[in-house]
């Protein structure tokens, strides 16, 4: 059975990147492989074996094109409203929270925010399918 274990990104600015899952996320650098063309940086914590790979390569100056192919990674938090909050103090600009509903039920509850390079990630209210 195949196991998830990591999803890769480039970016442009490594320390950037890096303070920004930090303090967004609490991921801390878990491995950093520096190679003459490129960096790989994994990020994670102990909640979960999912990884974030970073990778940088190096001498590029331009933003990456996302493309119309990328959706956005998503996150589980315990309190929605608290991690707004503290994602908004930080000046990370947190979209609006989002219900998401279907036949009268609640599906979800969310928001979306980006990282520095503009990828979208959705963090989401704890429960149901979304652990």
């Amino acid at each position: 059975m195949a196991k998830a274990i990591h999803t890769m990104i480039r970016v442009l600015d490594e320390a950037r990147s890096i303070d920004f899952y930090t303090r967004a996320f609490g991921l801390e650098v878990a491995q950093r492989l520096d190679f003459e063309t490129f960096t790989l940086v994994y990020l994670g914590n102990a909640d979960a074996p999912f990884e974030v790979e970073l990778t940088v390569n190096k001498g590029r100056a331009e933003p990456y094109a996302l493309g119309d192919g990328y959706g956005h990674l998503a996150v589980s938090v315990a309190d929605l409203d608290s991690e707004h909050d503290r994602l908004g103090a930080l000046g990370l600009d947190p979209k609006k929270i989002v219900e998401f509903n279907r036949d009268g039920s609640l599906i979800a509850r969310f928001f979306f925010i980006e990282d520095p390079d503009g990828y979208k990630i959705e963090v989401l209210q704890r429960g149901g399918r979304f652990q």
